[in-house]
């Protein structure tokens, strides 16, 4: 990859005034050869095969970031879902293996470790079950772990038994970590046609067609494509998109070369750029800012999912040509409470939940971050990930 002086000139503008950063660097570690007869031998080959293969995670991407200038902000690993590692254990082993993963993420130093998941699109082993009814303990009783279920594909449709099962699991997860706020839920997804490679928490997992050990990087650019649309006022459709398509390119380009130099210095294959626009609550770093430079009044009024269709296509467009590896989910994310735009709309009755769910409809990253009255039922929200499940198959 040849860079010109004047692009790298442009990086170094977007990482000092346009909050872009690296959002996550994710280390896929294959697990299938860590399942052992008794749990205490399969905690030891889990906790040896992490802390063996991540030892030097920290330290090489903390190295690339200040000799490129980029921040790297989060450091993270993602495993075989741990269901099919550790099929033959009960709800109490998926419990301490949660606690064994913990353990090895403190040892190596990452801010997440997930795949505290299942597969369950189509049906269910006693492993599965025992892994769901361990989550609200497993999750509520470790700093790193995250997890994820995934209960429907386009192929196999809506596992509606899961669906009902996940209602009553996130309120358990939010009665049981309830002195951090129900903290727990924010560690736990719900997925319809869950990715392979993808590099954010809480739903990453290291796919089973994955090697043996990947390097995943997930951007974040939502400041430099606000500056971008801003610039770009009074321009026409075709010309904003144009735009939008330059500025991912060259965000992924950054993204790329981090990823693969992180990937060769640990001597791991490197796998894809997520292109997701991940906001923060940060000023400038907001989705729902860059869909009111495009024009809307604000989020969540009419023409709302149309402005958010248009800037995906152009993010997915222009990351394509930037990197012959891009993956994950790769669309826009509308966390409603790490997003200030978002927050926003909120607080000023802009948004509904019937809204944000038609915008997920072109967004690919479904219903994010947000919270709900403590008193909802499980049958609400089984509901509601039915309804999302719906829209994702």
């Amino acid at each position: 990859m040849t860079w010109q002086i004047d692009e790298i000139l442009e990086i170094l503008r977007m990482t000092e005034v346009e909050h872009l950063d690296i959002r996550t660097t994710t280390m896929g570690i294959s697990l299938r050869d860590c399942g052992c007869e008794s749990l205490e031998r399969t905690q030891q080959a889990i906790y040896e095969k992490i802390t063996r293969r991540a030892e030097k995670l920290i330290s090489v991407a903390q190295s690339v970031e200040r000799e490129l200038g980029i921040a790297i902000i989060n450091k993270r690993i993602s495993i075989t879902p741990l269901a099919i590692v550790a099929d033959r254990f009960d709800r109490d082993g998926f419990v301490k293996l949660a606690q064994t993963l913990d353990r090895a993420a403190d040892t190596v130093g990452v801010d997440f470790l997930a795949g505290f998941s299942a597969l369950v699109q189509k049906g269910c082993t006693n492993g599965d079950r025992a892994l769901i009814d361990a989550i609200p303990e497993a999750i509520g009783s470790t700093r790193h772990i995250t997890s994820s279920i995934n209960v429907a594909s386009t192929k196999a449709g809506i596992n509606m038994d899961m669906v009902a099962k996940m209602g009553r699991t996130i309120k358990e997860l939010a009665q049981f970590t309830a002195d951090a706020g129900g903290l727990g839920c924010a560690k736990f997804v719900v997925f319809a046609n869950a990715v392979e490679d993808n590099p954010f928490v809480a739903g990453a997992f290291h796919g089973v067609s994955e090697p043996e050990t990947v390097l995943n990087v997930g951007i974040s650019g939502p400041g430099v494509v606000l500056d971008t649309v801003k610039a770009m006022s009074g321009a026409n459709f075709q010309e904003l998109g144009e735009a939008i398509k330059r500025t991912v390119f060259k965000i992924t380009r950054a993204g790329d070369l981090i990823g693969r130099t992180v990937a060769q210095r640990l001597g791991v294959q490197f796998g894809i750029v997520d292109l997701s626009l991940a906001p923060t609550p940060a000023e400038g770093d907001s989705v729902a800012d860059i869909l009111k430079a495009m024009g809307l009044e604000d989020v969540g009024g009419p023409g709302t999912t149309a402005a958010l269709a248009m800037l995906n296509d152009a993010v997915k467009k222009g990351g394509a040509m930037g990197s012959r590896s891009v993956g994950g989910m790769s669309g826009a994310f509308i966390p409603v409470s790490e997003d200030q735009g978002m927050i926003n709309a909120a607080l000023a009755g802009h948004i509904t939940l019937e809204k944000l769910e038609a915008m997920t409809a072109v967004c690919s990253v479904g219903l994010d971050m947000i919270a709900v009255p403590g008193d909802t039922t499980a049958e609400t929200l089984s509901a509601i990930i039915a309804d999302e499940c719906a829209i994702g198959m």
